[in-house]
């Protein structure tokens, strides 16, 4: 029997987050979530939430570890994980009501963020929002020595990942046809950014 795949961070700010996107995500609606990773928070946010249906997905590889969180949840507003990577030429959807992604842009390269901001607006719904939950610099600045410290072990395991840009990524949302609604400072020295589709 294979092991569950866990996440301390996640079970660290599941909670933070779930305060947030509950006030955000308050309609029914289907969340799509970027970069599910364990399956934990679709797990968690989708037993909180009961209002939304939540359909998590990610690349091939992480796909059975989100499978085993769901079987154990049992939850029928819990949608089985679909494969996707953002830069896939066409993603499993015709449209996205709403968004949910966390600590999946640092892991990205700039090519990979603006390829996914592309396919999301070709994807997103009229007035659809967007969460997105990471650290991020600010003035070209780290915001801690811990965030530093994280982004020196992101390139060296990968050279094109790295901790993003507050302003590059508003740039990026702009030119997107998103806005920004809120910036959230969360724990661990992390934001959760609100933005809304036009």
């Amino acid at each position: 029997m294979p092991h569950k795949p866990f996440s301390q961070a996640c079970e660290n700010n599941k909670g933070p987050i779930l305060q947030v996107i509950n006030t955000v995500f308050c309609q029914p609606a289907t969340v799509w979530e970027i970069g599910s990773g364990t399956g934990q928070h679709a797990c968690y946010f989708a037993e909180h939430l009961p209002h939304l249906e939540w359909q998590p997905t990610d690349r091939s590889e992480n796909i059975a570890g989100i499978r085993l969180w769901q079987e154990q949840a049992k939850l029928t507003n819990l949608k089985p994980p679909l494969t996707l990577d953002v830069t896939d030429a066409a993603w499993p959807c015709n449209a996205i009501d709403a968004l949910f992604t966390a600590n999946t842009l640092h892991i990205m390269s700039w090519d990979e963020v603006q390829t996914c901001f592309d396919r999301l607006a070709g994807h997103l719904n009229p007035k659809a929002f967007i969460c997105i939950y990471g650290p991020f610099n600010y003035n070209g600045a780290y915001t801690s020595d811990s965030n530093a410290a994280f982004d020196q072990w992101l390139k060296s395991r990968n050279r094109t990942s790295g901790i993003k840009h507050f302003e590059d990524i508003m740039a990026l949302s702009t030119s997107s046809g998103f806005s920004l609604l809120n910036d959230i400072a969360m724990p661990a020295n992390n934001r959760l950014l609100v933005l809304q589709n036009s």
